[in-house]
C-alpha cells in the first residue's frame, strides 16, 4: 500500500509534521484494531482445534508479540525511518540479549518442548520438583500449577524439562497405599480382616477390590499396608475416610496401634 496516496486528503493542510502525526495515529489505531481482530480469530481457531489447551496461551502470546513488532516497523516506516537499518540493528541486539537472557530463552524453548512432547495436559494432576497440583497452562517461560490448597505455583519450563514428572491423571485411576502398624499381640489375620472391613466405600473401583497385606516386622510393631483403587477425583476423599475408619475399627476390635517405647530394667 502507498501510504502517501492513502493520506492524500491531508495535502491541503500543507503541514508535513501534522500529516505525519495523523499518519501515525491512524496507522496505530487501525493496526491495534486489526491485531485485536486477529487475536480473536486465533482464539476461536485454537478453541475449535484439537491442539492441547495448555498451548493456547503460549501461541496467542507469540502471535500478539509478532503482530505488535510488525506494527512498530510499519509506524517507523511511516515517519521516514529506514526499517532495513532497524532490522539489522535488531538482529545484533537480539544476539546480545539472547546471550544475556539465556535462562529466559531456555524457559521459552522448554515451553515449546513441553507442548511438543506432551507429558501432561491442562487439568492433569502432576508432581514435579517437589510441587504437586493441577496444570492450568504452559506459558512463555513458566508452567502454572494450582495446588490442592488453591495456591498458584509457577515452575520454570527449563526445570520442567530436567525434573521427573509424575502424572497422576493420565491413567484415569489411581491406587492409594495407606500404611498402618499394629501390636505384635494382635494376630496378623485378625488385623488384615479389620483393615479390609475399614476399607469400604461405594466409590472404590468395583473391579479392583481393596487388599491388605503384612509388609514387615519392626522393633515395636508389625507393619501393614492397605491398597485401594479409585478414580482420580475421588482419591483424597476416600483416602481420608478410610484412614479415619481404620482408627475407629481398630479401637472397636481392641487392636493396639503401637508407637516406639523404651523398656528400662534395673538390676538389684
Amino acid at each position: 500500500m502507498n501510504w502517501n496516496e492513502f493520506f492524500s486528503f491531508l495535502e491541503p493542510l500543507n503541514t508535513p509534521w501534522l500529516t505525519t502525526i495523523f499518519k501515525v495515529i491512524i496507522i496505530a489505531v487501525l493496526g491495534s484494531l486489526l491485531i485485536r481482530i486477529i487475536n480473536t480469530a486465533v482464539k476461536k481457531v485454537l478453541e475449535k482445534s484439537k491442539l492441547e489447551k495448555a498451548a493456547h496461551g503460549l501461541i496467542r502470546t507469540l502471535v500478539k508479540t509478532m503482530l505488535y513488532i510488525l506494527l512498530g516497523l510499519i509506524l517507523a516506516s511511516s515517519i521516514g525511518i529506514d526499517v532495513t537499518g532497524i532490522v539489522a540493528l535488531a538482529s545484533v541486539a537480539t544476539l546480545a540479549v539472547s546471550l544475556a537472557l539465556q535462562n529466559m530463552l531456555t524457559n521459552i524453548i522448554g515451553g515449546f518442548t513441553l507442548l511438543y512432547t506432551d507429558p501432561f495436559s491442562a487439568g492433569d494432576f502432576i508432581e514435579v520438583d517437589g510441587q504437586s497440583g493441577t496444570v492450568k497452562d504452559v506459558g512463555m517461560a513458566y508452567t502454572c500449577l494450582i495446588t490442592a490448597d488453591n495456591k498458584t505455583v509457577y515452575i520454570p519450563n527449563s526445570t520442567m524439562l530436567t525434573a521427573d514428572i509424575v502424572n497422576y491423571s493420565v491413567g484415569g485411576n489411581r491406587r492409594m497405599d495407606i500404611p498402618v502398624s499394629a501390636s505384635y499381640d494382635a494376630d496378623p489375620e485378625f488385623v488384615i480382616a479389620a483393615l479390609l472391613e475399614a476399607a469400604q466405600d461405594d466409590r472404590i473401583l468395583p473391579d479392583k477390590a481393596p487388599t491388605a497385606t503384612l509388609t514387615g516386622y519392626g522393633d515395636h510393631a508389625i507393619s501393614y499396608v492397605v491398597r485401594i483403587w479409585a478414580k482420580n477425583e475421588d482419591y483424597w476423599d476416600i483416602h481420608q475416610k478410610v484412614t479415619r475408619q481404620i482408627y475407629v475399627t481398630f479401637k472397636e476390635k481392641g487392636i493396639e496401634m503401637t508407637y516406639p517405647h523404651l523398656n528400662v530394667h534395673l538390676d538389684k
